[in-house]
């Protein structure tokens, strides 16, 4: 069984390394959704996954962090394309929430990207694309 939270921030960024001229690579703002999926069994005792709240609390600095920041000045986000930005959210997350399934970030209601993990260290979708 899945369990999510979902939460919301505001930031700027811009695209350094899209072509010439794109819209993107002007400063502009979103209003992020972030989705973080916890996949595991239904405690016997407790009826739940997980507590709500201890999802809450791992992502509290993530937030506290990204709300209302230029992305583009966040360690690791120089390029804060969707995908970059679920994946560092992933990365940064995964140690204290070892259930996390999946990480979605929508930066506008209609786009987004759902980071699952593929391409981590050890993950079965990394095994599975690395080659020669």
């Amino acid at each position: 069984m899945e369990i999510f939270k979902e939460f919301t921030f505001e930031a700027a960024h811009r695209l350094p390394h899209v072509p010439a001229g794109h819209k993107c690579s002007r400063l502009h703002g979103h209003s992020y959704r972030v989705e973080l999926h916890v996949r595991g069994p239904v405690g016997a005792h407790s009826g739940w996954i997980m507590d709500f709240s201890d999802i809450k609390e791992a992502f509290a600095p993530l937030h506290a962090r990204l709300d209302h920041y230029y992305l583009n000045e966040v360690e690791g986000l120089e390029n804060p394309t969707s995908e970059n930005l679920a994946r560092w959210l992933w990365q940064r997350l995964r140690p204290a929430l070892p259930q996390l399934s999946r990480v979605v970030v929508r930066e506008t209601c209609t786009s987004g990207c759902i980071y699952a993990g593929e391409d981590e260290p050890g993950s079965p979708g990394a095994a599975a694309s690395s080659g020669g």
